[in-house]
């Protein structure tokens, strides 16, 4: 039996000179095909590789490209390199939520992947929470992603009496939240302070930061009841998360949060 090569349906297919197209829509065409076939992850391709890809002009390039980034498909500014435009999460504030669904609720995969947890005591932290200094509380560190972008990065304390169960559970592709829920605590309420911050070098490091972004922090208390049960600190890329603002007379000032290309966290 003849044995079938695997097609790549990243790969580009040329254009076709005897087509009524023009080149640059063929090319146009094309880079769309290639972007739905999930091409360009890491970083999209510069004129002169695709001039030479395609053995077309620069001109017919540029226009193909033009009318990407018209369309929002392509994003670029002066100095940098042109990207695929992610879209952004968005998120309100004042209602409870969880990074994990807000990524999955947009049809983006999330994952999660564990850099530390275990038992610490943190008197800095317990007194947040109310507790005594040298009460034993989980801690745990995670990179959070969507498609397999470092999206943030996630430090949660609680106390051990209630979250005992993380230390042993599989956070891959579930949420905290959820797991808690199992354990018979859930989460009701809170409050989170959102502030602009300079990446340390290890953090740019593990989140691929891109050169001249800066990170949002989001401290987060979160309530059962009325008692608080859990003090986080998420950082955020800021080039996938904004904060919009609405109002109307004789309306409450209300904020949402958006992310883009910022329940379970």
């Amino acid at each position: 039996m003849t044995k079938r090569t695997a097609v790549d349906r990243t790969a580009a297919r040329g254009v076709d000179r005897a087509s009524p197209l023009p080149l640059w829509a063929q090319l146009h065409s094309d880079l769309v095909r290639r972007l739905k076939a999930g091409a360009f992850g890491a970083s999209f391709p510069g004129e002169h590789q695709l001039t030479d890809e395609y053995q077309v002009s620069r001109h017919t390039v540029r226009e193909a490209l033009r009318r990407l980034r018209q369309a929002g498909v392509l994003e670029s500014a002066r100095g940098r390199r042109t990207a695929v435009h992610r879209a952004r999460i968005e998120q309100p504030l004042g209602a409870l939520y969880s990074l994990f669904s807000e990524v999955q609720a947009r049809g983006m995969r999330q994952r999660s992947e564990v850099l530390d947890r275990g038992l610490r005591r943190d008197p800095a932290v317990a007194a947040r929470l109310g507790l005594d200094p040298d009460t034993d509380l989980v801690c745990l560190e995670r990179i959070r992603y969507a498609d397999d972008e470092p999206l943030a990065l996630d430090r949660t304390w609680m106390p051990a009496s209630l979250a005992r169960p993380l230390l042993k559970a599989d956070l891959t592709a579930t949420g905290i939240y959820d797991e808690l829920t199992r354990s018979g605590v859930r989460i009701t309420g809170g409050r989170e302070r959102i502030h602009a911050v300079t990446p340390t070098t290890a953090q740019r490091a593990l989140l691929r930061l891109p050169r001249g972004v800066a990170l949002l922090a989001i401290e987060r208390t979160g309530t059962a009841g009325t008692d608080p049960v859990e003090w986080r600190k998420t950082l955020v890329r800021g080039d996938r998360f904004s904060v919009i603002a609405s109002w109307a007379p004789h309306q409450a000032y209300q904020m949402r949060v958006a992310a883009g290309p910022p329940a379970r966290s």
